[in-house]
């Protein structure tokens, strides 16, 4: 997209009230205007235009393949994203990215090349400047400044300072673009050090509002705009102050524009205090585009309108000749995939279905379900932990255990928060993952699930032990609830939980779905181990090094269903005629939810 020039979009402008997008989005982006202009600008006034576009949390999809799962994935990747932003590039273009860039999608097993894929990729695309993200601190100090060392790109971060005292890099560049000098400033959440306390020692993480003032001091007058690229989310983190950026906002109006990140969350944009803020998807999966309009006036150059647009890679081809650049990494990633890294002895993890379309994964417990959790709960050393299985079709089968095969028992790159809660608040929790059964009614032979609930948001609970009374309504089916020894969870107990980032940030921490204002738990700790990746490679991590490589399965049975009681005669039937496909179990009308109807007695032939 061509921003048009200026003559006609002010005309435009005195007559809409607000200046518009300076053409059509493609139909895969919407526009966001966060407009300064007024009526009163006149013609003869001389504007300028500027466009940034920002990435974030690209986690190395440097190429449209998940290496965990072995397979394509075309929901975005580096590759992509410089077809996208070729589309919108101009001469008045800057492009930047606020971190979290050499982490993930198998990131790690490049981190001895002379140059990471990932920063090779910026690099050819031509960044202008590059934030630091939390986990670009998960391999070291020493590791972190191998990696600036090879980018191109104005590295950015004010508030790390080395074992010396020596900032890691610098806080701000000024950059001249279209005859404007722009400012960009670059921070990133001091809660690094709470998840890389080892490779931070000796190290100094200052508050980065404290370095946001200073800098915004030395370089007062010498700015037309201000532009933040921070690796930090909207809101605070853990209660401390100022590092999400609604605090630098508030605080410091003077930024145009602020490029948020950290939380993997598309904002395409809001507005703080008058700053324009923007946040993409993870993984590559989207950029945002932010067009300026600045008018020069007695004090200089002024934003006066602000457009942002969020733009879905997914629909972009991979650029040919980038593709061609990465294509040895690519195939190192895949071979590394494939590698052996374990056995599973003594059979397979989830026993096979009675009932083809009734995965016995989601109506009695699995070693399945059991590995997904300890798991968790050695990682977090967390007491209690909640799982779901994802695909109803996720098993492991004897035999070896490639790398790519724990995307079989666990499909997304979900991470692991560490949250702290009550006794009532897992009853709450509990109550709510359990009414994806619908309630038993006499003359059912078989459980069936609600067609509104996705599997995914049905978990399953290690570090208690409960049953399922499918016969009552949802929301009072959870009975004789314990602790492992037998007695019962209380209210007013409080303990640690081990879930995944979509659990917490979704329905646990976010007020409208289990809990009220104010009933939600406590975050202590959102992606445990960030240095080995998410539940996903925390698994292969577990088999390797805890587990010694050598798996069988281990069940507990610590819940189960009850509540329903049929014929078995009939029940045996019913499994009879739909294995010989005379009678079938009907999915939801998306086709998301199998098994959303119980066979009935009168349903037989």
């Amino acid at each position: 997209m061509k921003v048009k020039k200026l003559g006609v979009f002010l005309a435009a402008a005195l007559f809409a009230g607000c200046a518009q997008p300076s053409s059509a989005a493609p139909a895969s982006s919407s526009t966001v205007s966060s407009s300064a202009s007024s009526a009163s600008v006149v013609a003869e006034t001389e504007t300028k235009e500027l466009r940034i576009i920002a990435t974030s949390d690209l986690h190395g999809k440097f190429a449209p393949w998940d290496y965990a799962l072995n397979a394509e994935s075309t929901s975005g990747s580096m590759e992509q994203l410089l077809t996208a932003v070729n589309e919108y590039r101009d001469e008045n273009t800057l492009l930047v990215d606020a971190g979290d860039t050499v982490q993930d999608n198998s990131a790690d097993i490049f981190l001895d090349e002379e140059v990471h894929p990932m920063i090779l990729a910026m690099n050819y695309m031509e960044y202008d400047t590059w934030t630091t993200g939390n986990h670009e601190y998960n391999y070291g100090m020493d590791k972190l400044k191998e990696i600036i060392g090879t980018v191109d790109a104005e590295v950015l971060v004010g508030n790390v300072y080395d074992e010396d005292g020596n900032p890691i890099a610098d806080g701000y560049t000024i950059i001249e673009k279209n005859g404007l000098n722009v400012a960009i400033i670059g921070m990133v959440t001091q809660n690094i050090t709470r998840w890389d306390a080892v490779n931070l020692e000796n190290c100094t993480v200052t508050d980065p509002l404290d370095e946001t003032k200073k800098i915004l001091e030395e370089i007062e007058g010498q700015y037309d705009v201000l532009v933040g690229v921070y690796h930090m989310g909207i809101d605070n983190e853990y209660g401390v102050e100022n590092s999400g950026v609604t605090d630098i906002c508030n605080a410091c109006p003077e930024f145009d524009v602020m490029v948020s990140s950290h939380e993997h969350k598309e904002v395409e944009g809001t507005t703080i205090n008058g700053v324009l803020v923007v946040q993409n998807a993870n993984m590559a999966k989207t950029m945002n585009v932010i067009d300026l309009v600045v008018e020069e006036g007695d004090d200089g150059w002024t934003v006066v309108d602000k457009i942002s647009q969020s733009v879905d890679i997914s629909t972009y081809e991979a650029d040919e000749e980038l593709a061609e650049i990465l294509a040895p990494y690519d195939e190192k990633a895949r071979i590394d995939a494939e590698g052996v890294i374990g056995t599973l002895e003594g059979g397979q993890l989830s026993p096979d279905n009675e009932i083809a379309d009734i995965p016995s994964a989601m109506i009695e417990d699995t070693a399945l379900i059991d590995l997904i959790n300890t798991v968790q709960m050695y990682y977090t050393d967390a007491p209690v932990s909640a799982a779901a299985l994802f695909t109803m079709e996720a098993n492991m089968y004897p035999g070896e255990i490639h790398k790519c095969d724990t995307s079989l028992i666990y499909k997304y790159t979900n991470t692991l928060y560490k949250l702290h809660m009550t006794g009532e608040q897992l009853k709450k929790f509990m109550e709510w993952s359990v009414s994806y059964y619908n309630t038993f009614e006499p003359g059912d032979l078989t459980i069936s699930f609600d067609e509104n609930i996705r599997a995914y948001n049905y978990d399953m609970f290690a570090g208690v032990n409960y049953e399922i009374n499918i016969s009552n309504e949802p929301g009072s089916r959870i009975e004789n609830l314990t602790w492992p020894d037998g007695t019962p969870v209380e209210d007013d107990d409080d303990f640690d939980i081990a879930v995944n980032n979509y659990r917490a940030g979704t329905q646990l921490l976010t007020p409208g779905t289990i809990y009220e204002e104010g009933e939600t738990p406590e975050l202590l700790e959102l992606d445990v181990r960030g240095d080995i990746g998410g539940v996903r490679e925390l698994i292969g991590d577990y088999i390797v090094n805890v587990k010694g490589g050598t798996i069988t399965p281990e069940v507990d049975n610590n819940w189960k269903i009850t509540g329903y009681e049929w014929d078995e005669e009939l029940h045996q039937k019913a499994v009879e005629q739909l294995a010989a496909g005379t009678i079938t179990i009907p999915t939801s009308e998306d086709g998301r939810t199998p098994n959303v109807k119980p066979v009935r007695a009168e349903d037989l032939n």
